[in-house]
């Protein structure tokens, strides 16, 4: 049987709605991660005080 490759495959970057991965370098016991980047969900705006009467 043969053996399975050292390497993995290059995987392009994943887009979805509300993320985006990324595949990372191997570590040094050949563990390939993915990296997950999250897009702001809400928008945060600086605090304004209500206007006294």
């Amino acid at each position: 049987m043969s053996q399975a490759p050292k390497s993995r495959p290059k995987v392009p970057e994943g887009r979805a709605r509300y993320y985006t991965t990324k595949q990372m370098e191997p570590n040094d016991k050949g563990f390939v991660g993915y990296q997950t980047i999250w897009d702001n969900l809400q928008k945060e705006v600086q605090y304004q005080p209500p206007k006294k009467p």
